[in-house]
């Protein structure tokens, strides 16, 4: 029996339930998805990410993006975070977060994109 149920519209199959693990880290990829200052009456949510995709990835910026990613992750009680890879390519950022489901123990590596979008 699962401890923590969702769902997601995001992904094109017909199971939209989601549970544990898979919930926590859909959670994650949604506050990932909003700019920080994005939300209305909480503009210290969401991530410095975006604001940094035409930045020069320097040791600095590297830095930023690896605290904002802990500070993030540490607003989930049921995630932590183990390593944090960063790595810039030619459209954008690419962050590779390896990360444990604390109830559970179980592990997963999850790579998240972010894009530039051409204007």
């Amino acid at each position: 029996m699962s401890m923590y149920n969702g769902f997601s519209t995001v992904n094109n199959s017909k199971k939209f339930r989601l549970s544990d693990f898979d919930l926590a880290k859909q959670d994650l990829i949604n506050h990932l998805h909003i700019r920080k200052g994005e939300k209305l009456m909480n503009p210290n949510f969401g991530t410095i990410i975006w604001g940094m995709l035409f930045e020069q990835m320097t040791p600095d910026v590297k830095q930023a993006i690896t605290d904002d990613l802990q500070k993030i992750v540490s607003y989930d009680p049921r995630l932590i975070i183990d390593t944090v890879n960063i790595v810039e390519y030619e459209h954008g950022i690419q962050v590779s977060l390896d990360l444990t489901f604390s109830p559970t123990n179980q592990s997963d590596q999850m790579l998240i994109n972010f894009e530039r979008k051409s204007q």
